[in-house]
């Protein structure tokens, strides 16, 4: 018996979704678990599966934005009647934004400029044999596509720079900015003041921003000598040169150490409780060209800095080629955001509810400090807790930062 596909709800917060391309042709088989089509979510892209087995009989919803539930195709046996969708092929109304795990903190690194999410009218694409259209056979990345969509790039006329010729987000941005003029040395008078529409990574970030603005937060600061965390980040460089620890690494150890010591930091706002998480899930702030994420590393209190330094460069590069599943971005319980290599020396990160606090980094810089009744320079680097007031208390969260930076001054402390 035929059976609709509807779109599935990936996240938590998460309204709709955008089809970027159909894996599969109408009247091919499909197994079940088999990639089905690439749907594109306010945070990520990635492959949804059949959830059934049989024959691809109708694409209701060939691309373009859908809310959660809308069939979108229909499976069944070979030769099967297809039923009649309710309006499946009309353009979904674009949902109200709503709240979602995409991070409030600033970036663990340097991102690309965020591309402008402005629609623009796609030119027409003959349809190939196999129904999806030409597009379907230019290799390139779901983020190529999504970047090329909104700013009309035709892929067609780009030239790969990927695996076996695969258009990669680069292309597209290399291509759209040698097709521009060079900006002038003044502003032209009279000149049109461009509107840059947010993306829905964007209105969902200014939704989170604007719902962390409402705790009644709280700041504290403390500056760590780093002399003794920075030799074991040599030492750890020198035995584990494939992994490559950083001090970012380093930190998200101590800290994980410091949450299991004090739980009542590790925890969650839930309104009419405060949820104490069992594990240390510590979230990195990292700027893409959508924009801000927060992929998480889960048990951080029972991983080696290497191998957080292992799974935090798989998150990272994930996260700017758009490959991060839903997953990777949710079960946060403490947040990270370093903003040491902008030369940044101090700065107050926002809450990522509903987590109940996150703590920003700033570059580790020679300083004088007293020693003995003398002046000496040491490696200082100077973090800020912002807690959630609701969840934890100064004292609670004094401690918590106070056994942070011991940890950091002596890391034999942490066995």
């Amino acid at each position: 018996m035929a059976s609709e596909v509807t779109l599935p709800r990936l996240g938590q917060g998460m309204e709709s979704g955008t089809i970027v391309r159909w894996l599969k042709s109408e009247g091919e088989p499909v197994s079940k678990g088999e990639p089905l089509y690439e749907l594109d979510t306010d945070k990520v892209t990635q492959e949804v599966e059949a959830d059934a087995a049989g024959v691809l009989l109708k694409i209701l919803v060939a691309e373009g934005e859908v809310p959660v539930g809308r069939p979108v195709a229909v499976i069944g046996e070979e030769g099967e009647s297809v039923p009649e969708a309710e309006a499946a092929s009309e353009p979904a109304a674009e949902p109200e934004p709503v709240a979602a795990q995409a991070g409030t903190g600033t970036p663990e690194a340097p991102g690309e400029e965020t591309p402008q999410d402005v629609p623009v009218p796609q030119p027409s694409e003959p349809k190939g044999g196999d129904g999806t259209g030409e597009r379907s056979r230019i290799k390139a990345s779901p983020l190529a596509r999504r970047i090329a969509r909104e700013r009309g790039t035709d892929l067609a006329s780009l030239t790969g720079t990927g695996p076996e010729g695969r258009i990669v987000a680069e292309d597209v941005e290399r291509a759209t900015l040698g097709g521009q003029p060079a900006p002038s040395a003044a502003p032209v008078p009279g000149a049109a003041v461009e509107r840059v529409e947010l993306s829905s990574l964007r209105r969902t970030v200014a939704r989170r921003m604007a719902e962390a603005w409402t705790a009644p937060a709280f700041q504290i600061v403390v500056s760590a000598d780093m002399t003794r965390a920075r030799e074991l980040r040599a030492a750890l460089l020198e035995r584990h040169p494939d992994e490559r620890p950083t001090v970012t690494d380093v930190l998200t150890k101590v800290s994980a150490l410091a949450l299991m010591r004090h739980r009542d930091v590790n925890a969650l706002y839930a309104g009419d409780a405060i949820e104490l998480q069992p594990s240390a899930n510590v979230g990195i702030a990292v700027a893409t060209d959508r924009g801000l994420l927060v992929p998480v590393i889960r048990g951080c209190e029972h991983l080696t800095v290497p191998q957080i330094a292992s799974a935090r460069a798989g998150l990272v590069s994930r996260a700017r080629d758009g490959k991060l599943q839903a997953a990777d971005l949710e079960g946060g319980t403490f947040t990270i955001s370093n903003l040491g290599m902008y030369g940044v020396e101090q700065f107050v990160a926002v809450l990522n509810p509903p987590q109940a606090a996150i703590l920003a980094v700033g570059a580790i810089e020679d300083r004088a400090a007293a020693r003995d009744g003398g002046i000496v320079v040491r490696p200082t680097m100077t973090m800020t807790l912002t807690c959630d007031h609701r969840t934890i208390d100064g004292a609670t969260a004094a401690d918590f930062l106070r056994t942070v930076k011991e940890f950091l001054e002596e890391p034999g402390l942490t066995l």
